[in-house]
């Protein structure tokens, strides 16, 4: 046996237990222990029914390596990316499977300074080191563990990226999803001058009003019907491990991640002119107009945390977008966060007296988007090659997957890292007609 198949390109993710377990979580552990001969860990865990007991087996591995533990308990992902780099601890391990169904858990890795661990740049050898029972060695002085609760001092934190003066008096629907981020919304709540209407804000391991996960369609409807029955400003509806919100305007239309990356990256090259901006290779002309516009600098990385965190520290880029609806801050440790795009957006909406529809309206017209269609099919790297092809007359750029650009439209494919998935995007410039043209064409191809 050379690989364990719940070992992703960026993260732990299988079913429990057949292929992630205690007992592998505890081998985990002392990998992790070895690999980067950490002395402290931060670990929390989301709401999954089994998010606990892998947390218990994870802190055994580590106190048996010698390694103190603090626990921080039910968290969001960027509380663990936060706690990291606030506690000085050598590292730091989210239980979570995010968006997943109930029988699915899975575990989100940094380093010293939040630096993530992906399996090019670490879990690789990990898993070696578990499939050559190859750990690190029991101590025999056992480390300390401590539970804490750090939601203070991470709700402290937000405030330096948002003016709470500045919000006005919105009505916001906010749908949790019956994940991990209500209760960090309710202790944030008094101190946000909206009113905050509540979807789904009890936490529940069953998810029984379906998967957190607004990127489908059928799991935005709560959020839609929320915001018209209430006529409310504004639908933020979050992920379950909460490092990715998505936006509903006014009228309950969902807005795509990519629109909100130029709405994001303008708002902050305000105050920050001639920073860099990173951005993704699916979706690129808006984010590139605007950050051009606003005096600042756009560098592209390939899809995906650990590419665009490690190209934003090597570039010192002060924002990083992706039309997947991650959104990095350097100081936020580089990383991504779901709650500091909502408050970001509230203070935008208030400070220009406008409504989301309007923000982010004139980036729409301009650059009509297919948001990312994904096609089952057998050999993904073929057809690959055999769209490249036909479309050989195209500016052709290779950051991620394939990226095709004509003077009035582009598309980007990729493959998934984990499935016989293509992932299509497709833009043009103010021809939606042509976008959807082009769209249908591509899709014909693709699954012919």
């Amino acid at each position: 046996m050379d690989k364990l198949v719940c070992f992703k390109a960026y993260d732990i993710r299988g079913k429990v237990p057949s292929e992630l377990n205690e007992d592998l979580a505890y081998k985990i552990a002392r990998g992790f222990t070895k690999f980067t001969n950490c002395k402290s860990v931060v670990i929390g865990h989301d709401i999954r029914t089994s998010s606990q007991s892998l947390s218990d087996a994870l802190t055994r591995g580590f106190v048996e390596s010698g390694v103190d533990v603090i626990d921080i308990g039910l968290c969001g992902t960027e509380m663990i990316y936060f706690a990291t780099s606030f506690l000085g601890t050598d590292g730091g391990i989210m239980i979570t499977a995010s968006h997943n169904p109930p029988e699915y858990n899975g575990m989100k890795f940094v380093k010293k300074s939040s630096v993530p661990v992906s399996y090019d740049s670490g879990l690789n050898t990990i898993e070696k080191f578990i499939l050559q029972d190859d750990l690190n060695p029991l101590s025999e002085t056992l480390g300390n563990v401590k539970k804490i609760d750090i939601s203070n001092e991470f709700i402290n934190n937000l405030n330096k990226f948002f003016d709470v003066k500045k919000i006005k008096p919105l009505k916001v629907v906010a749908n949790a999803g019956n994940g991990c981020v209500g209760p960090i919304l309710e202790k944030m709540e008094s101190s946000l001058p909206i009113e905050m209407i509540k979807v789904f804000f009890e936490p529940d391991s069953s998810f029984p009003n379906g998967v957190p996960n607004p990127m489908i369609e059928e799991c935005r409807k709560p959020t839609i019907d929320a915001v018209i029955n209430n006529k409310a400003d504004l639908g933020v509806a979050w992920d379950g491990d909460y490092d990715r919100c998505f936006f509903f305007d006014e009228n309950g239309n969902f807005i795509e991640g990519y629109y909100i990356v130029g709405l994001l990256a303008k708002s902050i090259l305000k105050t920050n002119p001639t920073e860099k901006i990173i951005h993704d290779p699916r979706l690129t002309w808006n984010t590139i107009e605007v950050v051009n516009a606003a005096n600042g600098v756009t560098v592209q990385s390939k899809s995906g945390h650990a590419f665009i965190k490690e190209k934003m520290r090597e570039v010192n880029a002060i924002y990083g977008g992706e039309m997947s609806a991650h959104h990095y801050f350097r100081d936020n440790a580089y990383s991504d966060s779901g709650v500091i795009p909502f408050l970001l957006v509230l203070q935008l909406m208030s400070e220009e007296n406008l409504p989301l529809s309007q923000l982010v309206g004139q980036m729409m017209k301009d650059y009509p988007c297919s948001g990312e269609i994904n096609s089952t099919i057998s050999d993904p790297a073929a057809k690959i090659k055999e769209i490249e092809k036909i479309y050989q007359n195209g500016k052709i750029d290779y950051t991620d997957g394939v990226s095709i650009e004509f003077d009035n439209w582009r598309f980007n494919l990729r493959m998934s890292n984990t499935e016989p998935i293509l992932r299509l995007n497709v833009e043009s410039k103010n021809d939606e007609a042509l976008m959807k043209e082009k769209t249908d064409e591509l899709l014909k191809l693709i699954r012919s």
